[in-house]
């Protein structure tokens, strides 16, 4: 993969952690962040890649799906259940729509398919560390309490763990914690799902607003105790959705 002519370097450096098994793909994705004036570090390995992921921090992490020892979606799913909350990028020859989906569903914040334009790639990793760093959903000062509790349900956005009303426990995705902590940091005011599909999703092509709506329903089922009337999920016809933490 060789250098092309782009945009001047970011004003922030980041640290990005790239884990891809083909050598010759991985030595060029480093070269040209790098180049970028990133620091970058590089496995080969799925076990290798968790390790490192639970003891170092990093802003970003470029991640093949097909991986030795263990697969992409398994690192960043088990990441993310230890509470590690590193934007992850994943890169796969297997494009697909139920793909993309297990990657969401993994944790995953972006989606990028094999072949892939240098451009394309560098301008996902601008993107992802722009919202990360400067009005992404995932940041604590601006979005609040890692732990929501409301109508007996106690949430843990870190864990991506929750006990319910029902004292039911549930497993978060990540998705689920990012729309959940946004909603909860402007509780009482209307969220649409443009924005919702901006701070969560930012520049994938899948999401439509149609999945902000099945993930709501998700989110009613666990935590409603009537989710056809929802006391605290409420949506807004038209506009996107309001949480409220004292039930209406």
């Amino acid at each position: 993969m060789s250098r092309q002519a782009r945009e001047a370097p970011l004003d922030h450096p980041a640290r990005v952690f790239v884990v891809e098994d083909e050598e010759h793909l991985a030595a060029g994705i480093a070269e040209n962040l790098e180049h970028e004036g990133h620091r970058v570090e590089v496995a080969r390995d799925g076990m290798v890649a968790l390790r490192r992921l639970l003891d170092t921090t990093f802003d970003l992490v470029v991640l093949d799906v097909m991986l030795p020892g263990l697969d992409g979606f398994s690192v960043c799913r088990l990441a993310r259940e230890r509470g590690v909350e590193t934007p992850v990028l994943f890169l796969t020859a297997r494009g697909g729509t139920a793909d993309r989906i297990q990657g969401l569903r993994a944790g995953g914040d972006d989606y990028l398919s094999k072949p892939f334009h240098l451009e394309e790639l560098l301008l996902r990793v601008r993107a992802i560390l722009r919202r990360s760093r400067g009005g992404g959903a995932t940041r604590d000062a601006e979005l609040g309490s890692p732990v929501i509790e409301f109508g007996g349900n106690r949430v843990d956005l870190r864990a991506y763990r929750a006990v319910g009303f029902d004292a039911e426990e549930h497993e978060l995705t990540h998705k689920e914690a990012q729309i959940l902590r946004l909603l909860a940091a402007r509780a009482g005011e209307v969220v649409s799902r443009d924005e919702i599909l901006d701070r969560v999703w930012g520049l994938e092509e899948y999401p439509t607003a149609r999945t902000i709506d099945n993930f709501l329903l998700r989110l009613r089922r666990r935590f409603e105790r009537t989710p056809e009337e929802p006391r605290h999920f409420h949506t807004v016809r038209g506009v996107g959705y309001r949480f409220t933490v004292e039930p209406e």
